[in-house]
């Protein structure tokens, strides 16, 4: 469960990522979800992880939940646009641009979907990751209209962002 992480001599050492239990946890591990560091780990802590919701902390840890995944949503969908950019039309760039970003969208539905929040929240959260799916899923479709071929509306049905 632990990541690891360049020392100053060039050595790796393993680091834990133990699960956060108090607000001043929780702010760590979440900006180490934020920078994209070592998903499946900070995945692990966070559904380890417990809070006390209690008035002020629920607030300030949500704020920061929210902005972390609304951060990840704008990375992926900016890496999402360089590898459509890269892609110069290759079928198979396409569809590994399409999955990596599905993939990423999946995970960030995890993420939010974790035991620390009370149920209303968890549903909330989970389903503002699947609206934005969706809202790139269409607009994906709306744009992939423009060729005439049909190729792209194909490529883009078949490898749907919001399946997951």
């Amino acid at each position: 469960m632990g990541y690891r992480a360049a020392a100053g001599n060039g050595q790796e050492e393993e680091k834990m990522i133990q699960a956060p239990n108090t607000y001043s946890d929780w702010t760590k591990v979440l900006d180490i979800f934020k920078s994209k560091q070592n998903d499946e780990d900070v995945l692990q802590a966070m559904q380890q992880g417990a809070l006390e919701w209690q008035s002020g902390v629920a607030e300030r840890f949500s704020k920061r939940l929210v902005d972390s995944v609304n951060a990840r949503m704008n990375a992926a969908s900016d890496k999402f646009q360089r590898d459509m950019n890269n892609a110069r039309g290759g079928e198979g760039a396409i569809v590994q641009a399409l999955l990596g970003l599905r993939r990423e969208m999946a995970f960030l539905v995890k993420a939010v979907d974790i035991p620390a929040l009370p149920e209303e929240y968890r549903k909330q959260y989970v389903q503002l990751v699947i609206d934005q799916a969706d809202k790139m899923q269409s607009s994906l479709e709306d744009t992939a209209k423009k060729d005439r071929s049909g190729k792209m509306s194909s490529i883009v049905r078949n490898h749907k962002v919001n399946a997951f």
